[in-house]
């Protein structure tokens, strides 16, 4: 039998050597055209910042796509969306590759103007304006285009109480509010509404609407630690005659000091939390000795919030996929710190910490039973909804801390419930936060599935031979199941030894773009292949 990195115990150990020096681990995320393109607008319209705008350039023309496109990230196929700021960005300074850009656009919408320009964005996103708004928005900014074919975001139904949002409509999702203020700012300002009482009240809403947009960024600058979010709300308000609001110059500073040595930008600062949480599940506690079990357990207790969110009113409890104060609590990471909790310990302050955040997920439970993001019932946007992946996560955190809170048994049941309804007609289930680019619907049903079925007994029998089923028949004939992130899933759920034998005879952890971001950003982290890895073999070695 030929040795395996596994029987060596190489992955758990680069693993380990992965932390960063403080013992918690940050990962990678990859740069991102998209986010190079926004965040070299928001500085050119700024100003002050030639040398940024023009590596940012240079990476832009380095990660074009050979059709002319760009994607999200290095690597994945050109989209409409990414190519389309990238255009507006290039177009701005008459840079190298705006011309293929310009071919790769026309040959897919037609002449470039506002009305085909718009049409095409929104046969990607529908009714959501979430992301088609700030991409127009750009474009106009840019000087692309004109405003008439833009929808008008209402950014005066910021200043109602916050409590209200997820009765008035609002046209974007819940994290996109600052998006929805400053945008909405700038159509006000360049072109306001034709009724007079339109103009009237958002005229009088909009000092308090950036008060509110001002109370809402964190001490980094950057929204979410987005660059796509910040540098649109940047843009906006630069645009706007607004370059010397805090709002603005925060924003600056968040780009400014987020800039890769190469010139771009990633979609967001990092994933701590979540890569951290991830880790500790995937190597148990046995890989740690006391004193590195007790420096994560107490960076761990110290990222949960213990105060009402200011940005989606959330109550304390919850932890964000970050350490950085862009983050907001979410389902996710809640059920991944929860976990990771168990795995490093049970003492009093440990406990407490799993009892508040078990209530918050319960608090966030929806009505049809399943986990959404990050508020509850807020609204009918696929990121505001309910998603299996979530909802499977929070049934095993749940789980593994029954005893703390009387309403787990009976959420418990609502979240199988959830599950089994959504469960295809083929035995897939389909996650929010993970795809696949180079699919016809970009979705990625066996991330989706293998996370499901990690909830194990805690399924109907049917229900988990059915997944079971549907992996199988995605397996490949090398034993794979898709790229390494995708098979150790996959391994993890059914203990395939095939895959099992193809994932020990891998040397190297490349990562794919499989994690989508806000508004169907991709992104791949470089930890996800290790961990996933390190989760799905265990102990065992090559069979």
């Amino acid at each position: 039998m030929r040795s395996s990195p596994w029987a060596t115990s190489a992955w758990p150990d680069r693993l380990l050597d992965a932390r960063s020096p403080s013992g918690h681990w940050e990962g990678e995320l990859s740069s991102s055209a998209l986010s190079t393109a926004t965040a070299v607008s928001a500085l050119t319209l700024v100003g002050g910042h030639a040398g940024l705008v023009r590596e940012g350039l240079r990476w832009l023309a380095a990660n074009q796509n050979d059709d002319g496109g760009f994607g999200d990230a290095p690597g994945c196929p050109s989209n409409i969306s990414t190519t389309t700021l990238a255009w507006a960005t290039l177009s701005m300074h008459d840079a190298p590759g705006v011309s293929a850009t310009c071919a790769w656009l026309e040959a897919r919408v037609g002449t470039l103007s506002a009305a085909s320009i718009a049409a095409g964005i929104r046969d990607v996103y529908g009714e959501d304006q979430t992301f088609a708004v700030p991409i127009l928005t750009h474009c106009a900014l840019a000087g692309r285009f004109g405003w008439d074919q833009i929808p008008a975001l209402p950014f005066e139904f910021a200043a109602l109480p916050p409590a209200s949002f997820k009765w008035v409509g609002l046209p974007v999702v819940s994290y996109a509010l600052p998006a929805l203020i400053a945008i909405g700012q700038a159509q006000h300002h360049h072109n306001p509404s034709r009724h007079v009482l339109s103009r009237l009240v958002r005229g009088l809403a909009r000092q308090r609407t950036l008060n509110v947009l001002e109370s809402l960024q964190p001490t980094s600058g950057g929204f979410l630690e987005a660059t796509p979010l910040t540098s649109f709300v940047t843009m906006s308000l630069a645009g706007s005659g607004l370059v010397d609001h805090p709002v603005t110059q925060r924003g600056v500073e968040f780009l400014v000091s987020s800039v890769r040595t190469d010139g771009s930008w990633p979609i967001d600062t990092n994933l701590a939390t979540w890569v951290t949480t991830l880790s500790i599940n995937a190597l148990g506690a046995d890989r740690f000795s006391d004193e590195e079990r007790g420096s994560l357990r107490r960076w761990l207790l110290d990222q949960q919030f213990k105060t009402v969110h200011p940005y989606t009113q959330s109550a304390p409890g919850g932890w964000a996929w970050t350490d950085l104060p862009g983050g907001v609590p979410d389902g996710d990471d809640t059920s991944g710190a929860l976990l990771a909790l168990r795995v490093l310990g049970d003492d009093p302050e440990i406990r407490a910490a799993a009892t508040g955040g078990v209530g918050w997920l319960i608090d966030l439970q929806n009505r049809d039973g399943g986990i959404p993001t990050f508020c509850r019932g807020w609204g009918t946007l696929p990121f505001d909804q309910s998603s299996p992946d979530l909802t499977a996560h929070a049934l095993r955190a749940w789980s593994a801390w029954r005893t703390v809170d009387p309403r787990i048994d009976r959420a418990m049941e609502r979240a199988v419930r959830y599950l089994v309804r959504g469960q295809r007609a083929d035995g897939a289930w389909i996650p929010l936060w993970f795809g696949n680019p180079w699919t016809a619907d970009q979705t990625n049903p066996v991330y989706g599935t293998a996370r499901v079925l990690e909830c194990g007994d805690l399924l109907p029998s049917a229900a988990r031979h059915r997944g079971e089923q549907f992996l199988y028949s995605m397996q490949q004939t090398d034993g794979s199941f898709g790229t390494i992130e995708e098979t150790a899933l996959a391994v993890s759920a059914t203990g395939d030894e095939r895959g099992t034998h193809w994932l020990s005879r891998q040397t190297e952890m490349t990562p794919s773009p499989i994690g989508l971001y806000f508004a169907k950003l991709w992104y791949y982290e470089k930890l996800y292949p290790l961990i996933f890895t390190v989760a799905s073999l265990g102990d065992r070695a090559e069979p």
